[in-house]
């Protein structure tokens, strides 16, 4: 009985913080329309001088690749570094109990309340490099990986960043986020690097 109310537990606030980050989303669409010229999906000055739709395009690319990039990166560390399992752990029980909808409704809402914020609001203002920097120091856990979050966290902040940036066109960044969102927290839930015995062993 105890365990059914956990997950209930569990569930409902998996559902107050996909609300929080669909009420975000609407708070920065406001202060970047209210703040800036233009929508806070579109580069004010991109770096490269590309078509919108030739922007967009390259923006979904990169995008679509650094997913990749940083799924396979995540995998490849749990498998091969301690420091990598300890975090993993740690961050494992926000997505222990979550549904396959639960995910998908998580990633893409927190995609699109962190995108607009970080990069569609704040990038143009602060830009990439402190942007990035916020990014990543807004996202601290407790425990002994806290620090490991947080680099990783401002790494995949400036890459996002940079992408907004240069592409002029938010799509990229959104992609990515809601990819790798997606992903990985499905192998939060899914993996367990206490239970792989060839780790145990290393």
């Amino acid at each position: 009985m105890r365990g059914r109310w956990t997950r209930t537990g569990r569930s409902a606030a998996a559902w107050s913080v996909a609300a929080g980050y669909a009420l975000l989303a609407v708070l920065a669409t406001a202060l970047a329309l209210a703040l800036r010229d233009g929508t806070p999906w579109v580069h004010p000055d991109p770096w490269l001088a590309l078509t919108p739709t030739v922007g967009t395009l390259t923006s979904a690319l990169f995008g679509i690749a650094l997913a990749m990039i940083l799924v396979v990166t995540t995998r490849f560390a749990v498998g091969r570094f301690a420091w990598a399992r300890r975090l993993h752990g740690e961050l494992r029980p926000v997505a222990k109990d979550l549904s396959v909808g639960q995910i998908f409704i998580l990633a893409g809402l927190s995609s699109l309340g962190e995108e607009i914020l970080f990069r569609g609001l704040l990038t143009p203002v602060i830009g990439v490099i402190g942007s990035g920097v916020l990014f990543g120091l807004l996202h601290q856990i407790r425990g002994p990986s806290r620090w490991v979050w947080t680099a990783w966290a401002t790494a995949v902040g400036l890459l996002l960043g940079a992408i907004f940036a240069a592409t002029g066109s938010l799509v990229g960044p959104l992609l990515a986020h809601a990819i790798v969102n997606a992903v990985n927290l499905g192998y939060l839930r899914d993996h367990d690097p206490g239970n792989d015995p060839e780790q145990n062993l290393a």
